[in-house]
């Protein structure tokens, strides 16, 4: 069944300062979409509003689970996991003195997904191999790839319907990037995911994207409907290689 998000209008902040001014954007059932933009404008701001960590100051937010629509303003982060929807934050924010299985166990306290822990363990270790090489190794002896991973199967812990992951490129070796983002298309497919990525390697971020928007001093600028839009955008190539 459907599993979609919409944002309209929306505007938010930290106290006096507005960093979100009348965003809007959907992601579709099935879709990657990719929000790129600089550091400081706004991306994981977004993603908090959307999780009710940040709550705005104005417009909507609604989310499609199994083809009931909810309205995310107002709701409680946790409220907001057990609809079905899961952030792997920027910095991973791992338990760094619990141990990999510890760590995905703790992914996996909603309801739904309490009832599937064998399976999703399963398939946890089995997208991700070396996890289940150091199930009992702490987090936070980890390498940043390594850690990125189980940011990411944490996430998938909880059972998702939409999955939100927010920079997962940053501090990661060039080549820990590529096979990050090619692990996001992987799980995507497999899992059958609708995926809202905030990104600002341009280059990494629209190999798997369908489509995207870029976000420029907290309004969006720009909306590519295709993975073609985006590479040939003018504002795009001012951004991100200086054209």
């Amino acid at each position: 069944m459907a599993n979609s998000i919409r944002v309209e209008g929306l505007c938010a902040g930290y106290g006096s300062v507005q960093v979100l001014d009348r965003i809007s954007l959907t992601v579709n059932d099935g879709e990657t979409i990719t929000l790129l933009g600089t550091n400081g404008n706004g991306k994981s701001t977004l993603m908090r509003c959307i999780m009710g960590v940040v709550q705005p100051t104005a417009g909507r937010i609604s989310a499609v689970l199994d083809g009931v629509e909810h309205d995310l303003v107002g709701k409680a982060p946790e409220d907001i996991v057990e609809l079905g929807i899961a952030l792997v934050p920027e910095g991973r924010r791992l338990f760094p003195r619990l141990n990999v299985e510890e760590n995905l166990l703790l992914g996996a306290y909603r309801p739904a997904a309490r009832a599937r822990i064998a399976d999703n363990m399963a398939f946890c270790f089995e997208a991700f191999p070396v996890l289940k090489e150091r199930r009992t190794q702490l987090a936070g002896s980890m390498s940043g790839g390594e850690q990125q991973m189980l940011a990411l199967a944490r996430a998938l812990m909880t059972a998702p319907k939409i999955l939100l992951i927010d920079e997962p490129s940053v501090g990661l070796a060039p080549i820990l990037v590529v096979s990050t983002i090619d692990k996001i298309r992987e799980l995507k497919q497999r899992y059958g995911l609708t995926v809202l990525m905030a990104e600002q390697n341009f280059n990494q971020a629209i190999r798997i994207a369908d489509r995207g928007y870029v976000i420029v001093h907290g309004r969006i600028e720009y909306e590519g409907a295709t993975r073609a839009d985006l590479s040939n955008n003018e504002l795009i190539h001012k951004l991100y290689m200086g054209l």
